[in-house]
């Protein structure tokens, strides 16, 4: 997988979420179900409970919030955004994009596999 010009790259996105959703939107744990069922990535790895603080609106804020890590492919990132911002809660929400350079191949088999279209369990 790796080093091969042809192979699909795997990517990691950052997305932070509050535990439950707001304004009829989805918390972290649905959004990262959603997500998955959706096969706009293969997994969603989350720690909760990590503490944010950050500038917003000209003042210092504190969050609680769940860290989201989705492991996707570069070619559905642009897809994944889109509905990242339907459906999360924040007006501007988290979303970095992180490139992995190497890997266990048969995990990023499964990371391909399971973006597909028609991905069965495992």
């Amino acid at each position: 997988m790796s080093g091969h010009p042809a192979a699909p790259q795997v990517v990691i996105v950052f997305c932070t979420a509050p535990a439950l959703g707001e304004r009829g939107k989805l918390g972290a744990r649905e959004l990262a179900d959603r997500l998955v069922q959706e096969q706009l990535c293969a997994c969603v790895s989350m720690m909760p409970q990590v503490t944010s603080v950050y500038r917003w609106q000209g003042k210092v804020e504190q969050a609680e919030e769940t860290l989201l890590m989705i492991k996707t492919l570069r070619d559905r990132v642009a897809a994944l955004q889109q509905r990242v911002l339907q459906l999360h809660p924040y007006s501007v929400p988290e979303f970095v994009v992180v490139e992995v350079a190497d890997g266990l191949p048969a995990y990023l088999r499964w990371i391909v596999e399971s973006t597909q279209s028609g991905a069965g369990l495992a």
